[in-house]
């Protein structure tokens, strides 16, 4: 199990007097004498997705902000303050396997904001990422278990009526369907889909456990 340490960069910005923009992005990295291509690799991938994020933060949302801003004290309409929300969360790390995935909720004005989660799985051993095929077989009868796996348990939910998704979630969960959009836990494959992918906004991020 390596040791984690959670770097965090964080500002508000500024324009004319007025906060209208906050960022904070949290991001791992590993922190151990062990397989040190591997780490450095982790620590350089994590450390550039961070900074990419706070550089979209202060150039490409900044000025969004400011636009909004400008139109909004000129409309008498309320001001808004833009936000950038990254955190992370690891759900496997063991024998030199590191999963986890990050969520970064965006919001730009409008009713509410939106987030993204993205994953990885990482062997550190060798420093790489990995795909599904690394977990299951490497034919493609994995991949008709696992849709199956969704879809049935799609089923059961929209039964119980402790969810909802799209009338076509059939086609939606295969049309959507990404061999990187998945994490590890000690027993099972944690596939999930975007919000609106398979299911209306209300409904979240959809990630479905499958047996490993």
């Amino acid at each position: 199990m390596f040791e984690i340490e959670k770097i965090t960069l964080q500002k508000n910005l500024i324009y004319k007097g007025v906060v209208i923009l906050k960022y904070k992005i949290e991001y791992p990295r590993i922190v151990s004498f062990s397989y040190p291509y591997g780490i450095t690799q982790f620590n350089n991938y994590n450390r550039m997705k961070a900074l990419n994020s706070k550089m979209y933060a202060e150039k490409d949302l900044f000025n969004m902000a400011k636009e909004q801003y400008d139109y909004n004290l000129a409309s008498g309409f309320p001001i808004m303050v833009y936000e950038l929300i990254s955190d992370y969360t690891i759900t496997y790390n063991t024998n030199s396997i590191l999963s986890l995935y990050s969520d970064e909720y965006i919001f730009s004005g409008g009713a509410h904001g939106s987030t993204i989660r993205s994953s990885q799985n990482w062997n550190i051993k060798i420093g790489s990422q990995f795909k599904l095929d690394f977990i299951y077989s490497t034919d493609c009868s994995y991949l008709l278990f696992i849709l199956k796996e969704i879809i049935k348990q799609i089923n059961s939910e929209i039964e119980n009526g402790s969810n909802q998704y799209f009338e076509n979630f059939c086609e939606l969960v295969i049309d959507n369907f990404k061999l990187d959009q998945f994490y590890l836990t000690d027993d099972e494959v944690i596939i999930y889909f975007q919000a609106y992918d398979i299911a209306p906004y209300s409904s979240g991020i959809q990630a479905f456990a499958i047996p490993r």
